[in-house]
This record gives structure tokens, C-alpha cells and sequence, in this order.
């Protein structure tokens, strides 16, 4: 340790004089070029500068949905949301984890329960009112134990976020992790893998805050007469990167429809085995291209307004003019976004009160 300190001291003067032999003119010399000896175990790990990636990823199951008996059928999605930054060498220097569970009730005679104008709000918002607290042998509600997996994988390559030990479960087994979570993480990791595997360079630095922004509605679920009824749950989610000023760095929209049916007499008619695609995913697959006005499908719709609210602030996007039909009222943008842009500007608000 002796060696060490008098190896810094030596370095210190040595960067004094030669401070002292430049102009003012000339540029400070950065650390890039000079040799750094490995931190003593606790010493503080110098925080990451410079371009990263900005990825996302929406992992949704509709399995847990049920016919109607004894009790009301239940139309259930669950979707993870992961957001990263990774840098140029494959390490995570922000994460933030999420989850939308929106379940829609639905009667023995095929009749939509749950009021059709719930909106439902992801499990981060919900906070203690998700009520995992209660039950959980950490008394740790589920947003505390995602942002611990979150905080946990931050600085890790995805190769070693993968190598993290858990039981058959799916529960972490690691010590140190295992004090701070205790819900099942392999959901999480998959989601973790598809976002590193979808980042791309969007402006973001290794020292802007990440957040997640989601939103669900249900108002386009209908009763089963004739044709099969449907519980839908309509998610938008947004991914955005903010810098210290609160300017958006990079922003990801995506949004996905879960669909599920079930006849007259309460019996679900869908495959729940099929996992539901985000519109991103979908691509032209959507098929909203040959109705829109603008000739865009709504992957490409979605990703110019990102661009558009990309170096803006919150307070900026939520400035947007719209008509009154909803849609972007500014002619650069409606040339690009054809669709309602009210609910990709409350998101991404929503990303921002989120974001860390």
C-alpha cells in the first residue's frame, strides 16, 4: 500500500508541472492515455463517461389466464419491461426493470366485468400498493427487489448477468443478491439478454438517468355475443435517456396489444401459449401502413416521434401541439407521425419521473 501511495504522489507532481508548462490555450490532458492500478477491495469505482447504446425490451405472457366456473373468467397479461445502456464493451452502466400486470374480468355468460375505462398502471408506479411487502420474508415490496436486481447488474457484462446463480425457480441463490430479492429474477434476465441484444447508439451518455414510462387501457375490450368477445390490454411503453438538465438523450417507443378471447359461455378461445408481440416486433406485420394517411407503418411512426422528443425536455414534449382530434398538430411532425401522440407524450413523462 506504502508502494502504491507514493506511486500516486509521484504521478500527482508529475501532472503539476507539467500543468504549469501549458497555455491556457491548450487542452487538459485526459486520463485515457495513462496507466490506472486496480481499486484496493472498497476503494469507489470511477463512474463510466461517454456514448453508450439505449435498448429495450417487452416480454409479455398471457398464461395465467383462465376460463369462467365457480368464479369469474380471468383475461391476465403480464409484461416484462427492461431498459439498458450498455457501453462499447458490453457493459451494463444503467438498467431499469419493470412490469405491467393488467387483468380483465370476464363473466359465465361472456359478459366484460372490470369497468372498460380502468387504466392500469405498471408495478414500479404502484409502489407499496402492489402489496408484495406484506408477504415477502425481506418485507420488500416488488419494486424495491427490481431495482436491486436493476442496481445489481449495473457494471456487469450480460455474459456474467447470465451466470448469476438461481434455484430451478429461478430465484437467486448468491449471496449478496439473494438479501435483496428474492421473486423469481429469470424472467428478468431473459428480458435483460433481448434488451443488450436490441441497444443502439440513439445519443445517450454513460451518465444520463434511464427510465420507463407504461401506461394500459382495456376500452377496446367487448362483451361475447355472436363472435367471440375480447379482453384487450393495450400497453405503451417508453424508454428514455435524460442528462443532467433533464434534456432527452435517446427515447424507444413501443407499444403491444394482448389480445385474449373467450366465447359466450366464458370459455377462453385463445392459444394462451402464444406470447404477444410488441408493434416494434411486429414491423410491417401490423399492417398499418396501407390505411395511414402518411403511407407509415407504425414502427416507423412511433420512432419519429422518439426522434422528434429526442433533445427536448419533458416540459418540451408536453408543449406539443395537438388537435383536436389528437394528433400532432405541428406540420414537421405530422409529415411523420400520423397517429395520436398523447399517449407516447404521457409515457415518456412517465419515463422521467422514473428515470435514475
Amino acid at each position: 500500500m506504502k508502494k502504491k501511495l507514493v506511486l500516486v504522489l509521484v504521478l500527482i507532481m508529475g501532472v503539476m508541472l507539467f500543468a504549469g508548462c501549458t497555455s491556457d490555450s491548450e487542452a487538459p490532458v485526459g486520463g485515457g492515455g495513462t496507466p490506472v492500478e486496480d481499486p484496493e477491495p472498497g476503494d469507489e469505482i470511477p463512474v463510466a463517461q461517454g456514448s453508450v447504446k439505449t435498448g429495450m425490451a417487452v416480454i409479455t405472457s398471457i398464461g395465467k389466464s383462465s376460463d369462467s366456473g365457480e368464479k369469474d373468467g380471468l383475461a391476465q397479461a403480464d409484461s416484462v419491461i427492461v431498459a439498458v445502456t450498455v457501453d462499447d464493451s458490453g457493459v451494463i452502466t444503467n438498467c431499469a426493470i419493470d412490469s405491467a400486470q393488467t387483468k380483465i374480468a370476464f363473466s359465465s355468460d361472456g359478459k366484460i366485468i372490470t369497468p372498460l375505462d380502468t387504466v392500469f398502471v405498471a408495478k414500479q408506479e404502484m409502489g407499496t400498493d402492489y402489496g408484495m411487502g406484506e408477504v415477502s420474508s425481506l418485507g420488500k415490496e416488488w419494486n424495491e427487489q427490481a431495482s436491486n436486481l436493476s442496481d445489481y447488474v449495473i457494471g456487469k457484462t450480460l455474459d456474467e448477468v447470465k451466470g448469476i446463480a438461481v434455484t430451478e425457480d429461478g430465484v437467486p441463490t448468491d449471496a449478496e443478491l439473494s438479501a435483496m430479492v428474492t421473486i423469481k429474477i429469470n424472467g428478468y434476465i431473459e428480458g435483460i439478454e433481448k434488451a443488450v441484444g436490441n441497444a443502439q447508439n440513439l445519443g445517450a451518455d454513460a451518465s444520463d438517468q434511464l427510465g420507463i414510462g407504461v401506461v394500459t387501457t382495456i376500452d377496446k375490450s367487448k362483451d361475447a355475443a355472436d363472435e367471440n368477445g375480447l379482453a384487450q390490454a393495450y400497453s405503451n411503453y417508453a424508454v428514455a435517456t435524460f442528462d443532467e438538465s433533464g434534456v432527452i438523450t435517446s427515447c424507444i417507443i413501443d407499444a403491444s396489444q394482448s389480445n385474449i378471447t373467450f366465447d359466450a359461455d366464458g370459455k377462453i378461445t385463445s392459444d394462451l401459449s402464444q406470447a404477444p408481440r410488441t408493434k416494434n416486433e411486429l414491423g410491417d406485420d401490423y399492417g398499418m401502413k396501407a390505411a395511414s394517411a402518411i403511407g407509415k407503418e407504425w414502427y416507423e411512426q412511433a420512432a419519429a416521434f422518439a426522434r422528434y422528443a429526442t433533445g427536448k425536455t419533458v416540459a418540451e414534449v408536453n408543449g406539443i401541439a395537438i388537435n383536436g382530434e389528437g394528433l400532432a398538430a405541428d406540420a414537421e411532425l405530422a409529415s411523420s407521425v400520423s397517429v395520436h401522440i398523447g399517449p407516447f407524450m404521457e409515457i415518456i413523462e412517465k419515463a422521467y419521473n422514473a428515470a435514475k
